[in-house]
């Protein structure tokens, strides 16, 4: 019963993770769709060479990186905190309609995420550069100006998907001991010490999990967010792998090359997976593998 309760996971994984990998065939191909797989010339590493001297790649390498960089160093610590903030509340109903509150934004779209941002931040008529005006203050362009790219990205990152990632942090927390928390008040730890020297040595190897597999999206930012803030004036700090291929491949009829990249993609973040749970290992934990 085990294992049919599994059933269905192994078959999404089946279908739309490892059957498409046939396709990474034609990154070594010149494809023609009416040549098909088996019929479309052998080229080797033809669009790798072209992918890595191309002028673009260094930079939606290095824009990709910093996005990366952001998400690790500034969301990725959120959640934690939140959890821990939320672990702390003890009364019920203000708890639950705090996690409520935090959790809304992960239901709505990219789309309606960055239309809000869009009315707040827009240069004529928006909620900011209202208040500014108020003030006697010049207007900013934010979402014209490559500069304020980066800080928009995150922070909307942040409002939508930090209150969902508290549940596996918050469900860790709930399994741990509370006898341990007991000991502890008998010691004469106060709820910081608590927090600092059992809930979170507690939920580590959530944490490092969580990390390990962070890390292996390292390119895999996601398309329709970035796409939304993407244009002509921010391209140069907004463009990244994701974008890239579907201009490449979708609106340039590319596919050979976008699938290159794609490739690419997919060694770097396996590479960092593997790199990321051995030193985790080596470090005492148990890793994903």
């Amino acid at each position: 019963m085990i294992y049919l309760m599994i059933l269905p996971g192994l078959l999404y994984f089946l279908i739309y993770k490892y059957v498409p990998m046939y396709g990474l065939i034609i990154s070594f191909q010149d494809y023609k769709p009416y040549q098909g797989i088996m019929g479309s010339e052998w080229v080797g590493f033809k669009h790798f060479e072209r992918l890595f001297t191309s002028p673009d790649f260094w930079m939606i390498f290095r824009n990709t990186l910093m996005l990366f960089a952001l998400q690790l160093l500034i969301f990725f610590p959120i959640p934690i905190i939140l959890s821990l903030m939320l672990n702390e509340v003890r009364h019920m109903f203000f708890k639950r309609s705090v996690q409520t509150l935090i959790y809304i934004p992960h239901f709505m779209s990219w789309v309606v995420i960055v239309s809000i941002g869009y009315v707040i931040l827009t240069l004529d008529n928006g909620l900011i550069n209202g208040i500014l005006q108020g003030l006697g203050l010049p207007k900013v362009n934010f979402l014209m100006n490559a500069d304020w790219f980066r800080p928009i990205y995150i922070l909307q990152v942040i409002w939508r998907e930090a209150g969902w990632g508290t549940i596996i942090f918050l469900a860790a927390i709930a399994a741990v001991d509370p006898q341990l928390y007991e000991a502890a008040k008998m010691d004469g730890a106060n709820r910081f010490r608590q927090m600092w020297h059992i809930t979170l040595p507690a939920i580590r190897s959530v944490i490092v999990v969580l990390l390990i597999l962070k890390i292996g999206d390292v390119l895999e930012l996601g398309f329709e967010h970035v796409y939304l803030l993407l244009n002509a004036s921010n391209r140069e700090v907004a463009e990244i792998f994701d974008t890239y291929v579907y201009t490449a491949g979708l609106k340039q009829g590319q596919f050979s090359y976008s699938t290159a990249v794609g490739f690419f993609k997919g060694i770097v973040g396996l590479i960092l997976v593997m790199v990321a749970n051995k030193l985790a290992k080596k470090a005492g934990e148990e890793g994903i593998y």
